[in-house]
């Protein structure tokens, strides 16, 4: 089965679920989804950060300081997490990531999506998927901060790094 036909939940404002669709009709008609982001960092503290690859269906060739993805039709949040945080960085016996909150993007221009952030810690060598994963490296984040204004990022990604820096400040706002 292709990306474009695995079956997604179709959710309102509310995170309730309304329907199922394919991903290739959910993203065509930009159809309210879900999402998780998983903070990967190494044993010393560094955040994980790639580049898509140029045949991902959102956001091609672009930056990102997150693991993740779509969650399948059924399935939770949590288990969302672990697939696509183990299936992204190629390693599996990865710890359950932590919830961290859970907040509705908006690109304002008719994309939205619930987004759950988690963060995990993977002290296990990475050899993440070559079919979504370009480039990568661990960074320190004053690294990753320089790099905010120079490297093309996912704009979701953006909003939800934006996110957890405000959680971790203590300042909400997610």
């Amino acid at each position: 089965m292709s990306a474009a036909d695995e079956i997604l939940d179709i959710v309102d404002e509310h995170d309730q679920v309304i329907g199922r669709l394919p991903r290739g009709r959910v993203y065509a008609e930009g159809l309210r989804h879900r999402c998780v982001f998983v903070q990967a960092r190494d044993a010393g503290g560094r955040l994980f950060v790639h580049r898509r690859t140029a045949t991902k269906l959102v956001f091609p060739s672009l930056h990102d300081m997150f693991v993740g993805g779509v969650v399948g039709a059924g399935e939770a949040y949590d288990d969302a997490a672990l697939r696509e945080a183990e299936e992204e960085l190629g390693v599996s016996g990865l710890p359950r990531p932590e919830f961290l909150f859970k907040f509705l993007y908006d690109d304002g221009a008719g994309q939205s999506w619930w987004s759950a952030v988690y963060e995990v810690r993977c002290e296990l060598p990475v050899r993440p998927q070559v079919e979504e994963v370009a480039w990568h490296a661990f960074l320190p984040e004053e690294e990753v901060e320089r790099h905010l204004l120079d490297w093309e990022w996912v704009p979701d990604g953006l909003a939800a790094y934006e996110r957890l820096r405000a959680y971790r400040a203590g300042l909400g706002g997610v």
